[in-house]
C-alpha cells in the first residue's frame, strides 16, 4: 500500500459509516412513514377530522307533565348564559372588556376575572361568565353586541314547575346525570351535560319524557374559528304526559295538610284505581334542583333536614291504628270463627301474656256486634276476634286485601312495601335477633289485631283496602297514568275472595262509623256531602313520638266514586280530631265539582 492510499483509507471508513448512517436514518424514516400512513393511516385521519370539525350538542326539550284536565304541573322555560369563546380575546382586551361587561350588566368585576382565569386555566374552548341573565341583563347584551366581541349568549331549556312544591313528589325532580350513570346509559344516547329523572313520574317515565339529542357539525380552522356548517340535525322533543292527577283535589289535599307538621294524602277512585290526588308533607320545591347556583347550606336543608322533606309519606309505612280493624273483622267472618250476626262482651281490658289490653273508654262498651264495634271502634271486640282466629289468618286476610306488598304504582321504586307481622318472622328472629330466641307471643296478636306494634302500612296501601268495600270486592292497582292499559281488566282488577255477606257486613260497620260515631263530626260540619262510610283510627307510634291520626273513607256509599285517606304524623288527638277534618275539606271540593 503507497503513502496516497494509506493517508485516503481514514477517510473511506467515515464515508461508509456516514452513508450507513444515512441508510439507517432513511430506513427509520421510511419505516415510521409507513407505520402512520399504512398501519396507522385511517385511525390518524379520523384524528385529523376530529381537529378539524366540532361535534355542537343540542339538548332536547323534555316532554310537559300535565293534571287529567291539561293543567301543565311540569314545564320548560329558557335560560340564558353568558359565554366568552376566550381564543378570540387575548389577555389585554379581556381587560377593557370585563369593564364594559361589569358596567353594562351590573355584575361584579372580580367575579368575571375569576371565571375568565379560571376558564383558561383549564384551558377551556368556551368559559361562563353568567349562569341565568335576567331579563334585562339580555336586552342591555343585546343592544351593545356589536361592541362586545367574543361574548355571547347561550340558550338553554330547563326544566321549571310552575306551581312549586304542587304535587312535588308524584312529580319527583331531575339532576345532572352522574358519571357513573353516563357509562352506563352512553349507548343509550344519553351525554355527560344530561339530565335525568332521579324521582316520581320524572324518574319512572324518563324513557317518555327525555326526548333525543340533536346536534350541529361545524368545521373549524387552526385557531378553532367556526368556517362553516356541515349539517344540523334537531333534537327530538320528549312526549308529554297526562296524569290522573286531578288539579282542584290535589289542591284540596294539600290545603288539607298546611296546619300539620307532616302527613298525608291520598284521593283513589274505587273502580279503577285512578289516583286523583296524592299530598305528602313536609314538601319540597322541584325547581331547587333545575338552579345554576346552590349553596351547600340549601343542600343540607333538603337532603340532611330532619324533617325528611324528599320522603313522601304517601307510600311510607306507619302503624295505621284502628283503620286496619277491617283485616281482623273480615279475618273473623271469612274463617267462619265469628259469623257476621256475633255478640262479643266488651271490657275494661283483656290480659294476653304478661299484659292487660285496655278499652280505650277504659269501660267497655257492654255486649255488641260488628256494626256496632266499628261505630265506637271497639278495641276489646276485636282482641277476641284476632287472638282467636290466629296471626295466620290474619296476616292471609291483610295480603288478600294487599297489604304487605307494594300496590303497583308507577313510583314503585320509592314505595315501601309495609310490613305485616307473622309467626315465621318471629321465629326467624325479627330482623335483629337469633332464630329461635324471639318467638312469638300473645301479646303479638292482640297488637296486631287493631294495627298496632308488628303492622305498619302505607296510606296507598290503605286506600287500596278500602276500595274493595267501596268497589264491591275488588283489589285494583293504583296508578298515576291512564296509558293503553284497561285498568278494569285483570291483573289491574282482580276480585277478591271475601262472601257477600262479609262485605255488607263491614261496609253497615263503616256506615255507621260516619252516621253515629267517631266520624260523625264528618256530615255534621258538611250536611251536602252524600252519605259516606269510613273509619277513624288513632295508632300509637311504635318508633316513639306522638300518636298517627288516621281516616279512612268512600263515597256515596252507594256507587262510590272516591276513596280518601288522610293521615296526620305524630299528631296527638286522634284521627276524629285531625284526620276527620282533612278528609272533610277534600270531600268538600269534590262534591261541589260532581
Amino acid at each position: 500500500m503507497n503513502k496516497k492510499d494509506k493517508n485516503q483509507q481514514p477517510y473511506r471508513k467515515q464515508t461508509k459509516i456516514l452513508i450507513g448512517l444515512i441508510i439507517f436514518l432513511f430506513s427509520a424514516i421510511s419505516g415510521r412513514l409507513f407505520w402512520l400512513q399504512i398501519i396507522k393511516g385511517s385511525f390518524y385521519r379520523q384524528l385529523s377530522e376530529g381537529n378539524r370539525i366540532r361535534l355542537v350538542a343540542t339538548p332536547p326539550i323534555r316532554g310537559r307533565i300535565l293534571d287529567v284536565n291539561g293543567i301543565v304541573l311540569a314545564d320548560n322555560k329558557l335560560r340564558f348564559s353568558l359565554f366568552l369563546q376566550p381564543h378570540l380575546v387575548n389577555e389585554d382586551n379581556w381587560i377593557l372588556l370585563s369593564d364594559r361587561l361589569s358596567k353594562l350588566l351590573k355584575i361584579n368585576k372580580k367575579n368575571l376575572d375569576h371565571r375568565y382565569k379560571n376558564g383558561l386555566r383549564n384551558k377551556k374552548f368556551s368559559i361562563t361568565l353568567i349562569d341565568d341573565m335576567s331579563q334585562e341583563q339580555v336586552l342591555r347584551f343585546k343592544e351593545r353586541e356589536a361592541d362586545l366581541q367574543g361574548v355571547q349568549i347561550k340558550v338553554a331549556s330547563i326544566r321549571f314547575y310552575p306551581h312549586k312544591n304542587f304535587a312535588a313528589h308524584v312529580l319527583g325532580y331531575i339532576q345532572s346525570i352522574t358519571y357513573d350513570e353516563y357509562i352506563r346509559f352512553s349507548k343509550e344516547g344519553y351525554k355527560i351535560q344530561d339530565v335525568i329523572g332521579r324521582s316520581g313520574i320524572e324518574a319512572a317515565f324518563e324513557h317518555v319524557l327525555r326526548g333525543q339529542w340533536g346536534g350541529e357539525m361545524l368545521e373549524v380552522n387552526s385557531a378553532g374559528t367556526i368556517q362553516r356548517s356541515l349539517g344540523f340535525r334537531p333534537p327530538q322533543a320528549g312526549n308529554d304526559l297526562r296524569l290522573t292527577i286531578d288539579f282542584s283535589l290535589q289542591t284540596a289535599a294539600e290545603k288539607a295538610l298546611s296546619d300539620k307538621s307532616s302527613g298525608a294524602i291520598v284521593v283513589l277512585d274505587p273502580m279503577t284505581g285512578a289516583i286523583k290526588a296524592m299530598a305528602s308533607k313536609p314538601s319540597f320545591d322541584p325547581n331547587f334542583f333545575t338552579q345554576s347556583i346552590t349553596t351547600q347550606e340549601e343542600y343540607d336543608r333538603i337532603f340532611l333536614s330532619s324533617e325528611a322533606p324528599l320522603l313522601s309519606r304517601a307510600i311510607n309505612a306507619y302503624d295505621p291504628g284502628s283503620t286496619w280493624k277491617i283485616v281482623t273483622a273480615m279475618a273473623g267472618m271469612e274463617t267462619e270463627k265469628f259469623e257476621p250476626s256475633v255478640l262479643l262482651k266488651t271490657a275494661p281490658c283483656l290480659k294476653y301474656g304478661s299484659h292487660c289490653f285496655p278499652e280505650h273508654n277504659r269501660t267497655g262498651w257492654g255486649t255488641i256486634g260488628y256494626e256496632d264495634a266499628f261505630r265506637v271502634s271497639s278495641n276489646t271486640f276485636f282482641y277476641q276476634i284476632g287472638v282467636e282466629v290466629g296471626i295466620d289468618e290474619l296476616y292471609a286476610t291483610a295480603v288478600k286485601l294487599g297489604f304487605n306488598e307494594r300496590t303497583g304504582v308507577e313510583i314503585y321504586r320509592e314505595e315501601s312495601r309495609g310490613f305485616v307481622a307473622n309467626k315465621d318472622w318471629a321465629d326467624r328472629g325479627r330482623g335483629w335477633g337469633l332464630p329461635g330466641s324471639t318467638p312469638w307471643i300473645p301479646e303479638d296478636i292482640a297488637s296486631a289485631s287493631i294495627g298496632q306494634a308488628v303492622v305498619q302500612v302505607t296510606p296507598l296501601q290503605l286506600a287500596r283496602a278500602y276500595a274493595v268495600f267501596a268497589n264491591g270486592g275488588y283489589l285494583v292497582t293504583p296508578h298515576l297514568v291512564e296509558g293503553d292499559i284497561n285498568w278494569l281488566n285483570v291483573p289491574y282488577r282482580n276480585k277478591v275472595d271475601i262472601r257477600p255477606s262479609t262485605l255488607k257486613t263491614i261496609r253497615r260497620g263503616l256506615l255507621k262509623v260516619v252516621q253515629s260515631g267517631t266520624a260523625r263530626e264528618l256530615k255534621i260540619e258538611v250536611p251536602t256531602l252524600p252519605p259516606i262510610a269510613g273509619k277513624t283510627g288513632t295508632a300509637e307510634d311504635s318508633r316513639g313520638g306522638d300518636d298517627h291520626a288516621w281516616f279512612a273513607c268512600f263515597a256515596p256509599y252507594e256507587s262510590s266514586q272516591i276513596v280518601v285517606v288522610t293521615f296526620a304524623e305524630n299528631t296527638a288527638g286522634g284521627g276524629s280530631i285531625h284526620a276527620v277534618p282533612m278528609a272533610q275539606k277534600v270531600l268538600k271540593i269534590w262534591n261541589e265539582s260532581n
